[in-house]
């Protein structure tokens, strides 16, 4: 089972992400759940979800305490949040950043993507979740991109779906080309 813990704040689309993320996996065969952790219901707050992905039926309905992955959509919530705690070595950490994050993390496959920039070109809003999904697909192989546009397509319609499967499709190549 490979588990994957989201950060970020609320209305950057986080409980979202862990939506599509299980959709995408749903879309190649593959059994997951996706499910949200908050407290307080505002915007800006900070927010956690969780999406796991299996070639068998899962049964565990607790949070994500050891990730294979993580997803920080809001670099201001690392520390405060303790993002990183729990992260299996030869692990994966993808964080919405447009410089480097230097973190003690050990064995960890870490890729720092400017979310934000890329969605604000390609969507018109600073929110993240596609771009970090389409990095994730890059980053991990665990799903492929077209089950990630599928994902995207399946929860928004129209312009909104065009733009965030572009936004997706746009991060995706970016870490696959090298960038």
């Amino acid at each position: 089972m490979f588990q994957i813990r989201i950060h970020g704040r609320g209305g950057q689309g986080v409980v979202t992400a862990a939506e599509m993320l299980s959709i995408a996996a749903f879309r190649e065969g593959k059994y997951a759940q996706a499910f949200p952790s908050f407290g307080s219901e505002r915007m800006g707050a900070p927010v956690m979800a969780f999406c796991r992905i299996s070639d068998k039926e899962i049964r565990l309905r607790e949070p994500v305490i050891s990730p294979d992955a993580v997803i920080i959509q809001d670099k201001t919530v690392i520390e405060p949040s303790n993002a990183f705690n729990g992260l299996v070595e030869d692990g994966f950490a993808l964080v919405n950043s447009h410089e480097e994050i230097h973190h003690n993390l050990k064995n960890v496959k870490l890729k720092c993507v400017d979310a934000t920039e890329l969605a604000l070109q390609y969507v018109g809003k600073p929110i993240p979740n596609a771009v970090l999904l389409g990095s994730f697909a890059a980053l991990t192989g665990i799903i492929k991109i077209e089950s990630v546009i599928e994902a995207i397509n399946t929860k928004f319609s129209g312009a909104i779906a065009e733009k965030n499967v572009n936004a997706a499709q746009a991060a995706y190549d970016r870490i696959i080309g090298g960038e």
